[in-house]
């Protein structure tokens, strides 16, 4: 129930951040193509409208709590763009699985080598070396 009450309370703000948004988008082409007095009455009211959704978003927001990593934080403090951090991220994972993997198959090929060479040269233990082996995940030599 409380992952719901989060939800419904994130959809809220994000309603209202959406809010804030058009109002400012609004205001901005207001000030652009301004025509005297109506434009400075709608714009006027756009920003009466603005004030009262921050003023809601400033009410509603601080019971909301989203773990952000502070190297995103930093990011964009930075003036950087948060999805070229991510895009980054996701190339450094990327690389990191590609090492891991070529790690992984050449201890596979190890294990099944020592295993080829020690059933070779002790045959009597042959039948551990296959349980060692096939416990593990490997391929049991021939």
């Amino acid at each position: 129930m409380a992952a719901t009450n989060s939800d419904s309370a994130i959809n809220t703000v994000e309603a209202q951040l959406k809010d804030i948004v058009q109002n400012l988008y609004n205001l901005i082409v207001q000030s652009y193509d301004h025509h005297g007095n109506k434009t400075q009455e709608a714009m006027k009211r756009e920003i009466t409208s603005l004030i009262q959704n921050l003023v809601k978003l400033s009410q509603k927001a601080p019971a909301i709590h989203i773990d952000i990593p502070p190297e995103v934080t930093s990011y964009v403090e930075g003036s950087r763009n948060p999805d070229v951090y991510t895009r980054e991220f996701v190339e450094t994972v990327q690389r990191m699985n590609q090492m891991m993997k070529g790690r992984f198959d050449a201890y596979r090929m190890l294990q099944e080598q020592l295993a080829w060479q020690l059933s070779s040269a002790i045959p009597e233990m042959k039948d551990d070396i296959v349980k060692v082996v096939e416990s593990t995940g490997g391929k049991v030599p021939t």
